[in-house]
C-alpha cells in the first residue's frame, strides 16, 4: 500500500487534467494508446490484492473508467453483493481497503465507461476464482504452503536440463497408470504407481528415466474446459482465461479456491523432493476471446495489438495478439511471471509463439526472474510470425542474438531429422531417406556454433532447444508411419531411436515429448489439442511392450548427464572440442574431446551397416545398435576401423 500511496502523491496534480474521454473513443469503444497515454497512464505500484487478516487493499488499473466499485459476495456462490465504491489514486487506478478479513471472500470489480455503460468483471490480477473463473478470490496464501515451502536451490546451467514435456491430464488419465488420481495435480505424484505389467508409472518413471526438469502444458485457468464436469471436454489450455490462477479441472475440488492453489503447491513439492524441477507452459500471447475478458473489460483496446486499420493483429492465428510492447502490458507480463516463480516456487517458463512478442519485453522478464534464481530457464516458441510488429523487434530465432539466456526451439533440427510437418507431413528427413540434410545436421548438433544467421542468430548453445516431437504436430511415430508407410515395426523403431538419440547428444538443450522414448502414437492425429482421451492419454501399457527402447533412452539421458563434454556452455567451448569428421551420405559423424578423453558419434541413416576409419586404439563402446553399455562398456581394443549398424547410432570413448 505504501508503494501505491508514493505514487498517487506523486501523480495528485495529474489527477485533476487527466479525465478518461481524453483517450477514449466512445464510438468505437476503444482506448487511443499513444505515447502520451503510455505516459501519463503508467503506473509501477503494485496492483490486485494486498492481503492481511485485518484488511485486504484492492488495486485495479482502469484507464476507461469514470467510476470503480468493489464488489463483494456474502459468500462465494450467492448473489448476495456489497458494493463499495474506490477511490482514484492515480490515473487509472483505483484502491481500496476493507478493514476486516476477507480470506475466501469473492469479489468483482464493477466498472463505469464514460457512456455509462457499467460492467462487472473479475480482476485481471486474480489469484483465485471460483469454480470455472467466474468470480476473484480473496486467498490467504501462507494456508496454501505445503510444510517446508521452498525453491530448490540454484540449477547448474540451462545446458545440463533434459526437458520431459507433458500434459497433466494425459500423464496420469489412462487406466494403464495405476494412478488415483487420473488426471490431476495430485496424480503426477503419487508413489508407488504401477503398470499393468508392474513396471513403475508417473513420479517413479520419471524419476528412474533421469530427466532434470518436468516441462508442464498450461495449469493456469483455462477457459474450454468446464471445471463442473472435466470429463465433458478436453483441451490443451491454450485458451487462457485467468492468467495467476491454477486450473480448476486439475483439482480434487474446482468450487473450492484454495485446494487448486494447495494440491498444484504439493504437486511442485512432489516433484521437487524427487530432484524434478518444473517449467510451466505460459501464453501470455493471446487470450481465447477479448470480448468479455478482463483485459478487456477494464482497459477496453489496450491490451491487443492492432493493425493500421484498427483490427485485430492475428500472427499468433487464434483471432488476437496481445501488445507486449505497451507498458501496463509488459507490466503485468512480468509481475505475474514474478508471481508464480515466488509463490509457487517454478524453475522455468515455456512461451508459446513468443515470436509474438518485443525482444525488449522478454529481456526485462530475464532481468526480472534473475531477481528472483538466474537459473530460471526461461524457453519458447522463436518462430518468426506475421504481427504487426517491427522485424526487428520480434523474439523470435532471428533476433536471438538480442536475447541472451533465453532459448528457442530449434525447428532446423526437427525437419531435418524428420522432415517438415506441414503439408500433410509427407517431406521425409534423414531418417527417412531425404538426401543432403548431412550438413545441416552436423551444423545443428554443434549448438549454434556455424548457424546461418539469417535463419537464427544464435550465440551460445543455451539458446537453442533440441527436439525432434512436441505436443503440437504428429509424433514422431506417427510421423514415420506416413511418410515410410511399408516399414516393418522393427525398421520403424529403430529410425525412431536413432532420431531421439540425434536430439539427447547434440550441443544445447535437449527435449523430449512425453512417450517418445516409447513411440507414443496419435492414431495419426496432428492436432490433438480438443481430441478425446483416447487420442491423448499416455498409455502406459505401450510403455511396457517397449521397454528395450525406454532402456536406451535412459542410458543416453545418463550418458549425457555424466559426461559435460555432451552438454558445453558456450560456442567457445565447442570450438574448442568438438570438430565434425564427416556428414555425407546419410552419414553424420563427430568427435568432442578434452585433456583426457576422446569421444566419436556417428549417427547412419542408411539402412544397412556401414564401416568408418578412426584413431587406432582402445575403445569403449557406450552405446551401439539401439543399446547403451554404461555400465560395462563392450571393449574394442587396437581398433582403426568399426562398423555401425544401419538406423542407429554408436559412440565410443577413447582414454588417452
Amino acid at each position: 500500500m505504501e508503494n501505491n500511496k508514493m505514487q498517487a502523491n506523486r501523480t495528485s496534480h495529474s489527477l485533476h487534467t487527466l479525465v478518461p474521454t481524453d483517450y477514449y473513443d466512445e464510438v468505437t469503444g476503444q482506448l487511443m494508446v499513444t505515447p502520451e497515454f503510455e505516459e501519463n497512464y503508467a503506473y509501477e505500484g503494485k496492483l490486485g490484492i494486498s492481503y492481511s487478516p485485518e484488511a485486504t487493499i484492492f488495486s485495479v488499473w482502469t484507464p476507461v473508467a469514470v467510476k470503480v466499485e468493489l464488489v463483494l459476495f456474502e459468500d462465494l456462490y450467492s448473489e448476495t453483493k456489497e458494493y463499495i465504491e474506490m477511490e482514484l489514486i492515480a490515473p487509472g487506478v483505483f484502491e481500496q481497503e476493507v478493514k476486516r478479513n476477507l480470506d475466501n471472500v469473492a469479489y468483482l470489480y464493477a466498472i463505469t465507461y464514460p457512456d455509462g455503460k457499467v460492467v462487472e468483471t473479475v480482476d485481471p490480477y486474480a489469484i483465485a476464482t471460483t469454480v470455472n473463473g467466474e468470480r476473484s478470490v480473496v486467498v490467504d496464501l501462507r494456508d496454501t504452503n505445503p510444510e517446508n515451502w521452498q525453491r530448490m536451490e540454484s540449477f547448474t546451467a540451462a545446458t545440463d536440463a533434459i526437458i520431459y514435456e507433458a500434459h497433466i491430464r494425459d500423464f496420469t488419465i489412462s487406466a494403464s497408470s495405476g494412478v488415483a488420481n487420473k488426471g490431476k495435480f495430485l496424480g503426477v505424484i503419487e508413489k508407488g504407481t504401477q503398470s499393468p505389467t508392474g513396471k513403475p508409472t508417473a513420479l517413479d518413471y520419471l524419476k528412474e528415466l533421469g530427466i532434470t526438469h518436468l516441462q508442464l502444458l498450461p495449469m493456469y485457468d483455462y477457459q474450454t474446459v468446464d471445471e463442473r464436469d472435466p470429463d465433458s471436454g478436453y483441451n490443451w489450455g491454450y485458451d487462457p482465461q485467468n492468467y495467476n490462477v491454477p486450473e480448476g479441472s486439475y483439482a480434487t475440488n474446482p468450487y473450492e479456491p484454495k485446494t487448486r492453489i494447495k494440491e498444484m503447491k504439493r504437486m511442485i513439492q512432489g516433484l521437487h523432493e524427487e530432484g524434478i524441477r518444473v517449467i510451466m507452459d505460459v501464453v501470455y500471447n493471446h487470450v481465447f476471446e477479448p470480448i468479455g475478458h478482463p483485459f478487456e473489460n477494464t482497459a477496453p483496446g489496450y491490451y491487443f495489438r492492432k493493425n493500421p486499420d484498427g483490427t485485430m493483429s492475428d500472427g499468433t492465428g487464434c483471432g488476437n495478439d496481445t501488445a507486449s510492447e505497451h507498458v501496463m502490458y509488459r507490466k503485468y507480463m512480468i509481475d505475474s511471471l514474478k508471481y508464480w516463480a515466488r509463490e509457487y516456487k517454478l524453475d522455468g517458463f515455456r512461451f508459446d509463439l513468443m515470436g509474438s512478442h518485443d525482444v525488449e519485453t522478454m529481456n526485462a522478464i530475464r532481468e526480472a526472474l534473475d531477481e528472483i534464481d538466474p537459473s530460471i530457464i526461461i524457453i519458447g516458441e522463436g518462430w518468426d510470425l506475421m504481427t504487426n510488429l517491427p522485424a526487428e523487434e520480434k523474439a523470435n530465432s532471428k533476433n536471438a542474438e538480442q536475447m541472451p539466456r533465453i532459448a528457442h526451439f530449434n525447428d532446423a533440427l526437427r525437419q531435418a531429422i524428420k522432415g517438415s510437418d506441414m503439408d500433410g507431413a509427407t517431406d521425409p528427413g534423414f531418417v527417412s531417406g531425404k538426401a543432403f540434410q548431412e550438413q545441416w545436421i552436423a551444423i545443428n548438433q554443434q549448438g549454434g556454433l556455424y548457424f546461418p544467421e539469417d535463419i537464427a542468430s544464435y550465440q551460445s548453445p543455451d539458446q537453442m532447444v533440441q527436439y525432434v516431437e512436441a505436443h503440437d504436430n504428429h509424433t514422431l511415430y506417427d510421423k514415420l508411419t506416413i511418410n515410410m508407410p511399408d516399414d516393418d515395426e522393427e525398421t520403424r523403431k529403430r529410425r525412431h531411436l536413432l532420431a531421439t538419440s540425434m536430439v539427447l547428444l547434440a550441443q544445447g538443450i535437449p527435449f523430449i515429448h512425453a512417450g517418445q522414448e516409447f513411440l507414443r502414437t496419435k492414431d495419426g492425429v496432428e492436432n490433438s489439442y480438443k481430441s478425446p482421451d483416447a487420442i491423448n492419454r499416455l498409455d502406459w501399457s505401450l510403455r511396457d511392450s517397449q521397454m528395450d527402447a525406454v532402456e536406451y533412452v535412459k542410458g543416453l539421458i545418463a550418458l549425457r548427464k555424466s559426461e559435460p563434454l555432451f552438454r558445453l556452455r558456450t560456442a567457445e567451448e565447442i570450438a574448442l572440442h568438438m570438430e565434425v569428421w564427416k556428414a555425407e551420405h546419410y552419414q553424420v559423424m563427430w568427435q568432442v574431446e578434452d585433456e583426457i578423453q576422446l569421444y566419436y558419434v556417428y549417427f547412419n541413416g542408411n539402412g544397412h551397416a556401414v564401416e568408418t576409419k578412426v584413431e587406432l586404439g582402445d575403445y569403449e563402446v557406450l552405446v551401439h545398435d539401439g543399446k547403451t553399455h554404461l555400465d560395462e562398456p563392450i571393449m574394442w581394443q587396437h581398433v582403426s576401423e568399426f562398423m555401425v549398424e544401419g538406423f542407429s547410432t554408436t559412440v565410443i570413448r577413447k582414454r588417452k
